[in-house]
């Protein structure tokens, strides 16, 4: 497929699930970017049929299960899927010089490390949120935890809906990172994970995870600051994967002209941390 010019051509892995499909529904809205391609997984009852059909047009793409064929030509590919999915897309963006758009989490050392080699050959923009308002909290809890430092204790409370399969989320895990980072913590050291059982007096220099999973929740996080006599709370909560979906759009446009790199949406969105 042809793209009028100065209109990007964008790939979408995963395009069966719930993301995959906000993603086409958006980027067929975008008047700066075209549905060049859409991929799923082999055995997938999509494979075969236009990327489309799920709005009742049938002038879209067809759904491939071969990346090298699918991307051959793309400018772009959008992959919220699983971490082996998505590492299998790196290699092959790398080799034809399509850039990546990730929203994949769950990924352990080796992989973003794949990732950040990945990112010497393409530009490369990974969160584990792409919302907006998300992005911006992420300022806020910076902020909040330089002032915090002494007498707080720092809770990070996550509500996903019941389908989601990793936990705690990536942008809980990454609300953590951040509020670590600036009170000069390594979070690997100090994370706790859930409670069960006689726990001791808490740990001041510990960052609790809570994560709940059921129904439909989009997602909802809450950073809580608790110290006596108060408590601070930082929340953002989704109502809808639309949001995801135009991030994702903003860090497309972003991307343009860029030849390699690794970057944040605090880049995307002009944020500096």
């Amino acid at each position: 497929m042809s793209a009028p010019a100065g209109r990007r051509r964008v790939a979408i892995a995963g395009v069966s699930g719930r993301m995959g499909r906000m993603l086409i529904e958006a980027v067929l809205a975008a008047d700066d970017c075209v549905l060049a391609a859409a991929l799923d997984r082999p055995g997938s009852p999509l494979v075969g049929q236009p990327a489309t059909a799920f709005l009742g047009d049938a002038s879209g793409p067809t759904v491939g299960d071969d990346p090298r064929a699918a991307l051959a030509g793309c400018d772009v590919l959008i992959d919220f899927t699983r971490p082996e999915g998505t590492l299998a897309h790196v290699a092959v963006c790398r080799e034809l010089g399509v850039q990546m758009v990730i929203g994949t989490t769950g990924f352990d050392a080796a992989g973003k490390a794949a990732i950040a080699e990945a990112a010497g050959r393409i530009a490369i923009v990974m969160a584990p949120n792409m919302s907006v308002g998300v992005n911006l909290v992420l300022q806020l809890i910076a902020t909040a935890a330089k002032a915090l430092a002494e007498g707080y204790d720092i809770e990070i409370v996550e509500a996903h809906h019941r389908h989601k399969v990793d936990a705690p989320s990536g942008t809980a895990l990454k609300r953590g990172e951040v509020v670590a980072e600036a009170l000069g913590r390594d979070l690997k050291a100090c994370a706790v994970h859930g409670r069960e059982g006689v726990t001791g007096e808490r740990d001041p220099s510990t960052i609790g995870f809570a994560t709940v999973r059921g129904g439909d929740v989009v997602g909802d996080h809450t950073v809580m600051f608790m110290g006596a006599g108060e408590r601070v709370e930082i929340t953002h909560k989704s109502s809808s994967r639309a949001t995801y979906a135009q991030g994702s759009l903003r860090a497309v446009r972003f991307l343009a002209g860029r030849a390699s790199g690794l970057y944040g949406m605090d880049a995307v969105l002009g944020l500096a941390r």
